[in-house]
């Protein structure tokens, strides 16, 4: 049996044109839709999804005794197919100080099986993973 680690509550109202909360106060935020200059639910789960990927690529990392500096970006992409026909696509890319662009890639495809928000849209959401030698931090 899974042991519990660690559980939170957002709440919504009013949708994309609405605000978010967390009940203990620690995040309140205005939600709009894409484009129109306020936070949306992309740009989170973007924001989720880097970090929790990030520390998915720490664990691999102290696995493999490896301690180069790394950093990941998540790019989240809203498509349509038609009226109330809605999907998103990820483009996750990574860079790891001092190790070869192979290495970099077989290390970000372990953090792949690792990172709980990887499992999550598996099978269920297109994600590109890909080294990026350019992202800098």
């Amino acid at each position: 049996m899974a042991q519990k680690l660690y559980s939170n509550k957002m709440i919504n109202r009013g949708g994309r044109e609405g605000e978010v909360h967390s009940p203990d106060g620690k995040l309140d935020l205005q939600i709009t839709s894409p484009g129109k200059g306020g936070t949306n639910p992309e740009e989170l789960f973007a924001a989720g999804y880097a970090s929790c990927f990030n520390s998915a690529l720490e664990v691999v990392l102290k696995e493999a005794q490896i301690e180069g500096e790394h950093i990941i970006s998540a790019e989240v992409t809203l498509y349509t197919d038609g009226p109330a026909d809605f999907h998103i696509g990820i483009e996750l890319k990574g860079h790891i100080e001092g190790v070869s662009v192979e290495q970099q890639q077989h290390l970000l495809d372990l953090a792949d099986k690792v990172c709980p928000y990887s499992k999550a849209i598996k099978g269920n959401v297109e994600v590109k993973l890909t080294v990026d030698d350019e992202l800098r931090f």
